[in-house]
């Protein structure tokens, strides 16, 4: 059991371990809406090969923000890296299901992976970046 297993996912999506951790519980599920598709994994094993995909590089939190709902959290957050040389952010919100410790549901809503080019254009365009 982890007295954190929400802290636990975010260090792990920093540092790009995301296949070390043991946060998730067996009857997990991933309902990820990104753009233009929607798909789901059941399992940590399955979560984690996406995962893995999705966060393969350390990132840095641009900004952070968990809040408390009653079953688990819900976590916002703008995150940046660096990717074959080039600086790229993306904007996530989680609504995190906990339950006996473990990660039991994982609903995630994603902007997206903006590259170096894609961010010039959104700042001038007046978009925050």
């Amino acid at each position: 059991m982890n007295s954190d297993p929400i802290g636990e996912f975010l260090q792990a999506v920093q540092g790009a371990a995301i296949r070390e951790t043991d946060v998730y519980a067996e009857d997990a599920v991933l309902d990820a809406t990104v753009p233009n598709w929607r798909l789901k994994a059941v399992g940590p094993q399955a979560i984690k090969a996406e995962y893995a995909k999705w966060f393969s590089d350390p990132t840095t939190f641009v900004a952070l923000e968990r809040i408390p709902v009653p079953d688990g959290e819900l976590v916002i957050y703008e995150h940046e890296w660096m990717q074959d040389g080039v600086r790229h952010r993306g904007h996530h919100a989680h609504h995190l299901v906990v339950r006996h410790g473990r990660i039991a549901c994982d609903t995630v809503w994603c902007g997206g992976k903006w590259p170096e080019p894609l961010l010039n254009q959104m700042a001038a365009a007046g978009a925050t970046v």
